[in-house]
This record gives structure tokens, sequence and C-alpha cells, in this order.
């Protein structure tokens, strides 16, 4: 694919950017929107455990992370020793609360479906929790086998290891990687990679406020957008 340039919707220049070969998709709150699902059985199932957090701080510390490293947090932030039995109550509750309520995000079909490059999936969930999410969703079609999870990696997100991973696996170089993410952990982790990144702020659980300005990233907040910003990853 020849190099080409890519509309920044939050400054309105056009930004410089090799030819795509791959695209990376974090899983939730990019392509499911699981995180407003997962903050409130997260916040439930810790309230119960004698810790209270609210939204903005479970967005500021726990968006886009893996549970161990959440549940490092909140021991080193509230001094606290969670049951044996939290991290699997937790994900068992939250599965079932995905069997009722989850869905893709608006539009992410419609991307899937015209899009002309490799793509896959990057999530610091765990195996199960991303193999369910995609299947419940009718997502699972589009990526195969391409789906990589942190527990594949030895440092998860903010860390590049993920990406470098799902990268290797796919046989792309990093510069040749373009990856959507939410969370500011996975937008940390994209660049230290050495790919493109673009915020995806459409979620439920984000809004423009949320969009990073320092140092500044295209974003953007509905799926409708993804081709007028790269409309040569789009099939003709």
């Amino acid at each position: 694919m020849a190099n080409t340039e890519i509309l920044d919707p939050s400054t309105g220049r056009l930004l410089p950017a090799a030819g795509i070969e791959l695209v990376i998709f974090d899983c939730d709150g990019v392509l499911i929107d699981s995180e407003i699902i997962s903050a409130r059985v997260l916040m439930a199932a810790l309230d119960e455990a004698g810790v209270a957090v609210d939204f903005p701080y479970f967005k500021a510390h726990f968006l886009g992370r893996s549970f161990p490293r959440v549940a490092e947090s909140i021991r080193q932030d509230f001094r606290v020793r969670l049951p044996e039995t939290f991290e699997s109550d937790y994900r068992a509750r939250l599965l079932a609360a995905f069997e009722r309520e989850l869905k893709p995000v608006a539009g992410i079909v419609g991307v899937l479906e015209r899009l002309a490059v490799r793509a896959c999936v990057a999530t610091s969930s765990s195996p199960q929790r991303a193999g369910r999410s995609l299947q419940l969703s009718g997502l699972d079609r589009f990526f195969g086998g391409d789906v990589f999870t942190a527990s594949q990696v030895a440092n998860g997100k903010p860390a590049p290891d993920l990406f470098l991973h799902a990268a290797a696996q796919c046989g792309v170089a990093p510069a040749r990687c373009l990856v959507i993410e939410d969370s500011l952990p996975g937008l940390e982790a994209a660049r230290a990679a050495g790919m493109s990144v673009w915020h995806f702020i459409g979620g439920a659980h984000l809004d423009r406020s949320d969009a990073v300005l320092s140092p500044p990233l295209p974003f953007f907040d509905n799926w409708e957008a993804f081709f007028d910003m790269a409309p040569e990853l789009g099939k003709t």
C-alpha cells in the first residue's frame, strides 16, 4: 500500500502515515460497549469488600488494565486484602451481565466488513472473557484466531509487549500497524510499540472531554468517521 495522509478530525490537519497493513483493535470499549458494564459490576463487588470507588476513579485507575494490575492497585491504594474468591466471583458476575446486556459498539460491524487490511484484537481481558465477549457480540467471525490477550505476554498495557506480540504473530512490522484504543494505558502501550494509534472515545464510558490532547492524538467518537479519516483502509 502506498504512503498516504490521514485527516486528524481533532485538529483538521493532515497527518503523514505509512501504509497500514494491520489494524489492531482493543476489545472492551472499542469493539464492544462493555466498560460501563464492567465498571458497574466491579464497583459493586468492591463495595461489598469494603472498598468504595466512583466512576472517575475507575476510569483513571482501572480502565484498560488487566485484572492482576487492578487488584494490585486496590491492595496498594486501599491497604485491603481482597477475598481469595474475589476475582473468580467478579468474573462470573461480569460474564452473567454480559450475557444479558453486551452489544457491539454502534457502527463497528460496518467497519469490519469494509476493512481492506488485516485486523486482530489485543486486549487486557482474560482469554475466556475476550472469547465470550466477541462471541456474544457476533464479532468473532471477523478475527478467527487473531485474538491476543495480556495472558500471553510478560507485561500488560501500558507496556508495549501485547501489541508487539500481536504484530509479530500476524507477521507485520510495528510501523505498519494502526492501533485503535480507548484507554490511556493502551494509548501509551501503542506509542511505546512504535505504532500509529487513534483514540476511540465513542464507547458509553467516554466523551469528548476524555480525548488525549497532550500529546495530541487523532481521536474520533463514532465508527462512521473511520473511513473519512483513512479511506485507503476501506474496500472500494
